[in-house]
């Protein structure tokens, strides 16, 4: 499911069916208001927003004055675009029900929309907080955080949906995405800090080795053992790249690089063992 789609779906599983202790709502409510808010419900989920406002709005007015009818409202004015009201209600909502968790989520929801990130960061936190496996929270928080620039935040959510959901391929999508994003902001901090960085000049190699641009990765390898000779790991990828190029005297230099830097390097004793044992016998 596309995460759009979800959110729309969450609205009507949030939408206050159910108070936050999990019981049903409804009974909450005398016979005749039980019936007109039952209408709205269909109503909103018929798409008839006018006449759903109508109804818990008669529902309000004549005594249901309860957290769950203040959120189904605010539900309407969400979808009708209506991000102020919906917020009043969803506020409301959280004031008679400080522990509902639905009306934090969709308050969120409602204050991205209107740019005030700070505050639906605190609130989605809240949601995240007393409602951990509801996932719709944790796409909401995700898009909050990313908002806020807080990508840590962004693959911890993610994550959280990976777990939740593990059959789900666009939460492993969207994961995979919030990585590279992390990562792509990391190396511009390392840039800002440090032009020359040995870890920048490597992830550069990395990335030039990916593409199969070798030439350039040994370049930037190279750069990178200059920038900090003691840095593991460089001589070693720098072997590998030789191992592909069928250069083992290069290759085995570089591993006798690496083995001064860390002695103990499993990896660079198999690939050294490797190379020795594949070279022509006299």
């Amino acid at each position: 499911m596309r995460i759009r789609d979800a959110f729309a779906a969450g609205l009507f599983l949030l939408a206050g069916v159910r108070s936050a202790s999990g019981s049903a709502a409804q009974p909450d409510l005398p016979e005749a208001l039980r019936r007109v808010f039952e209408a709205g419900v269909a109503a909103e989920k018929a798409g008839r927003l006018d006449e759903a406002e109508k109804d818990f709005q008669q529902v309000l007015r004549e005594g249901g004055n309860l957290a769950f009818v203040h959120n189904n409202l605010g539900t309407v004015y969400q979808q009708q675009g209506n991000h102020a009201r919906a917020i009043a209600q969803f506020r409301e909502a959280i004031r008679l029900q400080p522990n509902y968790s639905a009306p934090h989520i969709l308050l969120g929801a409602s204050l991205l929309a209107t740019n005030r990130v700070p505050e639906a960061v605190r609130e989605l936190e809240q949601a995240a907080t007393l409602e951990p496996t509801e996932r719709l929270v944790h796409v909401e928080l995700a898009k909050a955080y990313e908002r806020a620039n807080n990508l840590a935040g962004v693959v911890d959510q993610y994550r959280a949906l990976r777990e939740l959901a593990p059959q789900e391929p666009e939460y492993i999508y969207q994961m995979g995405q919030a990585y590279l994003k992390l990562s792509q902001w990391s190396l511009e901090q390392i840039r800002r800090l440090d032009p020359q960085s040995a870890r920048l000049a490597e992830s550069l190699a990395e990335a030039y080795r990916a593409q199969g641009r070798t030439d350039e990765a040994i370049r930037s390898f190279q750069r990178a053992a200059r920038a900090d000779p003691k840095l593991p790991g460089i001589h070693l990828a720098l072997a590998q790249v030789y191992i592909a190029q069928r250069k083992r005297e290069d290759a085995l230099h570089e591993i006798e690089l690496e083995l001064t830097i860390v002695p103990d390097s499993v990896a660079a004793k198999i690939l050294q063992q490797k190379i020795v044992s594949e070279q022509p016998k006299p």
